[in-house]
């Protein structure tokens, strides 16, 4: 990698709540760089950061704010776009970009690096993909040098196209394969792509440019799917049709999958035409192997047990906020998940206090009497309990708590216990306290993560039991907070 002399760069992330950028924030902060995130709500990124990055708000829509965010900025990384949104996305992004690129000249930044989305611009892209292209036109157009990496599908666990794979390859023995799945792509391994995305900072950059980036092979969602199949041990049928627009294959993909339509349709118009690399310039500026699908697919694999693995696509703002929670609460990834929050007027280490000292004698907060009964049903059928009971001191990572083990806590904003309870999949019990202007935000959050179809008819079956103890909980929690 051919690098230039200056290593300590100042950099600007945007889009560090999503999935790509908030794997890019701590590749990053492991780096000899200067970080600066840039979010709308910067008390929602700050707990995520180290304490070495700075977390600035800013607003796309707002030239002002993006002017304080680049100040002195060497590299802006652009990770902004609105796929969640319902209409005027291709607006929205002409604006943002073209904003951006005001700001980031007028504060003298020397480069901009935008990640954009493989395909012929002479071909019949699709509205999503054709935005995309705009917005890296606009970006390379600007009096800022910009580097677009154009990549196609991304396989890491969370990932947009690897749950919809992993989704549909784990609950269809037999599926029906319409037009699309046979198009070719080039897939990119996650951690390949913030590779190179890093390297990107370095390379020789004279004017703008657009590099084109891949895996080490070319193979259709089919073969992606397949390939999946194979590594988990399962036995699919696969059954081509001639018909299958992408309006009722995102239908589908909404009942089967963690996709809602409106992002399965998008995904799907985006992959009807080929997305391999055809300029191969890239392998002249970066110092990159890429893995094959099959590496890629198994360290994705890896990660599945990992609640959330690190960052997942629903985690941009967003996204997330189009998903609205109806019974059973709200499906991210794999997962569903029973969140709830409420405001107390309080410090952080006040709000935290109660959740500190949750179970054991001390109890759950609402509805003991059904925590026990279920105890005694996890006892019944071979499980811990609840006879474990929780230490006397201070809650640590690796402490058991009744039929609960911590598994991660960070006084006064975290805590997360994952149920040691006999259930038909894996289920995590998370706090989030979030510091705001007048106090903090308590989040609660249940999240399950079934295994096949026992495990759906548990979550949905129980859900009521659930939202009862769960809503009276966290009022309770915050009466605590406030006494």
């Amino acid at each position: 990698m051919k690098k230039n002399e200056s290593e300590n760069k100042s950099i600007l992330l945007t889009g560090a709540t999503g999935y790509i950028g908030g794997r890019l924030l701590k590749k990053l902060e492991a780096g000899p760089y200067h970080l600066r995130c840039m979010a709308r709500n910067p008390s929602f990124l700050q707990t995520r950061v180290s304490g070495a990055t700075e977390v600035v708000r800013g607003d796309v829509f707002d030239v002002d704010s993006l002017k304080q965010a680049l100040k002195d900025i060497d590299t802006a990384f652009y990770m902004v776009h609105s796929m969640g949104a319902a209409s005027g996305f291709e607006e929205k992004d002409r604006i943002a970009a073209q904003n951006f690129c005001i700001a980031a000249h007028q504060c003298g930044v020397k480069r901009i690096i935008y990640l954009g989305g493989l395909g012929d611009d002479s071909g019949d892209l699709s509205p999503h993909l054709k935005s995309r292209h705009e917005v890296g036109d606009i970006l390379r157009n600007s009096q800022v040098p910009t580097l677009e990496l154009r990549a196609s599908i991304v396989l890491g666990s969370g990932s947009l196209s690897f749950e919809m794979i992993r989704s549909l390859t784990e609950k269809i023995p037999v599926m029906v394969m319409p037009k699309w799945v046979n198009v070719m792509a080039q897939p990119i391994g996650v951690q390949d792509l913030l590779s190179y995305l890093e390297e990107s900072i370095h390379i020789p950059l004279e004017k703008s440019r657009i590099l084109e980036i891949g895996g080490a092979d070319c193979l259709s969602y089919a073969g992606l799917m397949r390939e999946y199949a194979n590594q988990r041990g399962l036995r699919r049928m696969m059954i081509p049709v001639p018909v299958l627009t992408p309006f009722l294959s995102s239908l589908w993909l909404g009942l089967v999958t963690p996709l809602y339509a409106r992002i399965g349709r998008k995904l799907i118009d985006s992959i009807r035409h080929p997305t391999v690399v055809r300029d191969k310039s890239a392998f002249e500026y970066f110092d990159i192997k890429p893995m094959t699908a099959s590496e890629a697919i198994a360290a994705a694999l890896r990660n599945e047990d990992m609640d959330f693995a690190q960052t997942h696509w629903f985690d941009a703002l967003s996204s997330a906020s189009d998903q609205a929670a109806g019974y059973g609460g709200v499906k991210m990834g794999g997962r569903l998940l029973d969140n709830r929050e409420v405001f107390v007027n309080v410090a952080p280490d006040k709000a935290f206090a109660p959740i500190e000292t949750i179970g054991g004698e001390n109890g759950w907060y609402a509805w003991n009497i059904l925590w026990k009964i279920r105890g005694i049903i996890d006892l019944l059928v071979g499980g811990v309990g609840m006879r474990r009971g929780r230490p006397e001191r201070s809650l640590q990572a690796g402490d058991s708590l009744d039929f609960w083990r911590v598994e991660a806590v960070n006084a006064p904003y975290s805590l997360k216990l994952y149920a040691e309870m006999k259930l038909p999949g894996k289920a995590w019990l998370e706090f989030n306290v979030v510091p705001q202007d007048k106090g903090c935000v308590i989040h609660q959050t249940a999240i399950f993560y079934p295994k096949g179809l026992g495990g759906l008819i548990y979550w949905y079956g129980i859900f009521p039991v659930h939202a009862l103890i769960f809503k009276q909980m966290l009022k309770n929690i915050a009466k605590a907070a406030k006494r």
